[in-house]
């Protein structure tokens, strides 16, 4: 039996976190992860003391707005802001660290992830977004996109 690669690896872990999204439309995990150490994780859902849509149903869905569009019509918060954010929480410095992630990040959240020192990116899904993929290409950070046809 071969081990998994480390990308491999810690894109498990990013699943396995996806599974406590309380999002409706898409469940997305995120791992920031820095010198082989997870540092943090993160799945899309409401804040802490807000109801989800798994009780509420999606606003999104109601409103009729498509993927990619109007993010700030959303009770969730993204899986990776999450993870920034509960890495910021506990006092860890996201310098340096490589983000797993299940799917590509919005433009939102690649914007947050660069001003975090985040270095590189590792996502599987895709996300229609291409000007997230253009600034993390413009400001030098390393993307790896992992096809469901790897091991």
């Amino acid at each position: 039996m071969t081990r998994p690669s480390w990308d491999q690896y810690f894109m498990d872990i990013a699943v396995l976190v996806s599974s406590r999204s309380t999002c409706l439309r898409r469940q997305v995990g995120a791992v920031l992860v820095r010198d082989k150490h997870i540092i943090a994780t993160g799945y899309n859902g409401a804040p802490r003391g807000v109801a989800h849509c798994l009780d509420l149903g999606c606003l999104r869905e109601q409103l009729g707005i498509p993927s990619g569009e109007r993010h700030e019509m959303c009770r969730g918060t993204h899986a990776e802001q999450n993870a920034i954010i509960q890495a910021a929480l506990h006092g860890v410095s996201t310098a340096g660290a490589t983000l797993y992630c299940t799917h590509q990040p919005c433009t939102l959240c690649v914007k947050m992830l660069i001003n975090a020192g985040v270095e590189r990116i590792v996502f599987q899904g895709d996300y229609p977004d291409e000007l997230g993929l253009e600034l993390l290409k413009e400001a030098g950070l390393e993307i790896v996109r992992r096809g469901s046809e790897e091991e």
